[in-house]
């Protein structure tokens, strides 16, 4: 099964929220509604030596998706073609139980739907492996990769070999969740925090 991710290159982000914008025109989501969000890290540190940076952070694809775990539903699952997290909304009775166990608050419940909702890496545009999810392809500082990390000459792999180990990070996992995004910050740029 493929480990379909993003990668974010928060060297490069700029916290223009061009990812929050082309998700929710690409998926047509009402307000309150968001797949993806940036956080802004900081300042931290005294002057003149102040750090900050921008950290975007959406459904992490977790290999042990909590999410996937406590539905009662199997409206959450992962998708075997993709090895994505869905949302089958056909099956989400509106428990918000996978609201409630995904560690990093990326999940929306919509109100007018009465259904659970997340970043779904544009499964309509990505499936057939022509498409890029639309916050890759609308991110102008190129700070944002999407591929199999299982597959050394897709644009996620290729990116993270480009730096050294100590720039790779990904959020912190609470329960052994394996999530399968990863973020690159250069320690010239600033230090890596750990949030969650």
């Amino acid at each position: 099964m493929p480990k379909n991710c993003l990668v974010v290159n928060l060297d490069r982000c700029t916290g223009c929220d061009s990812c929050i914008v082309s998700c929710k025109f690409e998926h047509d989501l009402p307000l309150g509604i968001f797949y993806n969000r940036v956080m802004q890290v900081g300042p931290t540190g005294t002057y003149p030596n102040i750090e900050r940076y921008n950290l975007p952070v959406q459904c992490q694809q977790c290999e042990n998706a909590n999410c996937v775990r406590v539905c009662p539903t199997g409206a959450s699952y992962r998708d075997p073609k993709t090895g994505t997290v869905q949302i089958d909304k056909s099956k989400c009775i509106g428990c918000q139980y996978c609201l409630y166990a995904c560690p990093y608050g990326v999940r929306s419940f919509d109100e007018a739907e009465g259904v659970a909702k997340k970043c779904t890496l544009c499964q309509h545009l990505t499936a057939d492996g022509s498409s890029k999810p639309a916050c890759v392809h609308n991110c102008p500082g190129g700070a944002r990769f999407y591929g199999d990390l299982d597959d050394p000459d897709s644009d996620v792999s290729r990116e993270l070999a480009k730096y050294d180990a100590s720039c790779i990070h990904m959020l912190p996992e609470p329960q052994n969740e394996h999530p399968l995004t990863r973020y690159i910050l250069s320690p010239a740029y600033a230090s890596w925090k750990e949030l969650v």
